[in-house]
C-alpha cells in the first residue's frame, strides 16, 4: 500500500517547474491534452471547445498518470522518509520527466518517458514509461506500459493504474459496489479504498456531470478529497493492483475517459467489456 504521506507530498508540492508545453487531440466531440513539460501527462479533458478542463493539472504530481512504488531507499521528502518511486510527471519539486519519443496524428499520441524519482528528483531510467493515447468518438481511450530493467526485486507495493485527478468541483465519487448498488460519496482525507462491482468510477458535480473511468483491470480503488480552500483543493482516485518491480517486469493496461452525465456515463460503461 502506498504510504498515506503520498497524497500529502503531491499537495504540498508548488508549481514552479518548467513552463507548461501542451499537445492536444481534438475530434470535434472530445478535447485531450497532454504536457510535453510533465512526462507527456494528461492534464485536459473536456467536451470539444470547452474552456474548462475537468482534470486538475496543479503540480507534476497530479495529472492523469504512471507512478510506481518499491522498497524504501533512504530517500526523503520535505524532511519525510519517502521510497523508490518513479513518476511519469516528474518530482516533488515539480522537476519535469524527460519525453524520449512522440509521435502523433489527429487524433492519436504517443510518449515514451523517462520518469523521475518523486522524492529525490532523480531520473530512474530503469523504469521507462509508455503511453498510447486515441479519441474514439466520445471515448478517450488510453493505454499505459511500464518496462522495469532495474537489478533489485522489490516488496509488492500498491499501484496506481493510473491515478486520476479532478477539478474539486467535481466532490461527489460515484460507483457500483461489490453488492451492485450504486453508491454516492464524499470521501475525506487520508485515503479510503473500496471495491467495485462494476468496472468504472466517476467524480460528478452538484448536477450530476463529470468524468468517468472505465478500469477492466481491477476491482479495487483507493480515493480521497482534499478541500482547504485554495489552489491545493482536488477529487483523486486510482485502480490499484499489488504486485512488485522486478527485474524484467513489464506491466501494460487500458482505461477508457468518458465525459458528460452520470446517465451517459453508465450508457457508456454498460456497452463496455471487462
Amino acid at each position: 500500500m502506498p504510504p498515506k504521506c503520498f497524497v500529502s507530498a503531491l499537495l504540498l508540492a508548488l508549481p514552479v517547474g518548467a513552463a507548461d508545453r501542451w499537445h492536444y487531440l481534438d475530434n470535434g466531440q472530445v478535447r485531450l491534452g497532454v504536457n510535453l513539460n510533465a512526462g507527456a501527462c494528461i492534464g485536459w479533458f473536456s467536451a470539444s471547445g470547452s474552456q474548462d478542463s475537468l482534470l486538475n493539472a496543479y503540480d507534476v504530481g497530479r495529472y492523469v498518470q504512471q507512478s510506481y512504488y518499491g522498497d524504501e531507499d533512504g530517500s526523503g521528502w520535505n524532511g519525510k522518509p519517502w521510497r523508490y518511486n518513479p513518476v511519469q510527471g516528474g518530482s516533488w519539486k515539480n522537476e519535469p520527466a524527460e519525453v524520449i519519443e512522440t509521435k502523433a496524428d489527429a487524433t492519436s499520441f504517443y510518449a515514451k518517458t523517462k520518469p523521475r524519482h518523486w522524492a529525490t528528483g532523480v531520473f530512474t531510467p530503469e523504469c521507462v514509461m509508455e503511453e498510447w493515447l486515441r479519441l474514439d468518438g466520445a471515448l478517450a481511450r488510453l493505454k499505459f506500459k511500464m518496462t522495469y530493467t532495474g537489478d533489485k526485486t522489490h516488496a509488492a507495493r500498491h499501484q496506481e493504474l493510473p491515478a486520476l485527478f479532478v477539478t474539486p468541483k467535481l466532490d461527489t465519487l460515484v460507483f457500483v459496489n461489490a453488492e451492485k448498488n450504486l453508491v454516492r460519496k464524499q470521501p475525506g482525507f487520508p485515503n479510503e479504498y473500496f471495491k467495485v462491482g462494476e468496472p468504472w468510477c466517476a467524480w460528478v458535480d452538484q448536477n450530476n456531470r463529470g468524468i468517468g473511468l472505465f478500469m477492466p483491470h481491477t476491482s479495487d480503488v483507493t480515493c480521497y478529497r482534499v478541500r482547504n480552500g485554495n489552489k491545493g483543493d482536488c477529487s483523486y482516485l486510482a485502480p490499484i493492483q499489488t504486485f512488485a518491480l522486478k527485474p524484467g517486469l513489464v506491466f501494460e493496461y487500458e482505461v477508457v475517459l468518458v465525459a458528460g452525465s452520470l446517465e451517459k456515463l453508465r450508457a457508456v460503461f454498460a456497452k463496455m467489456k471487462p
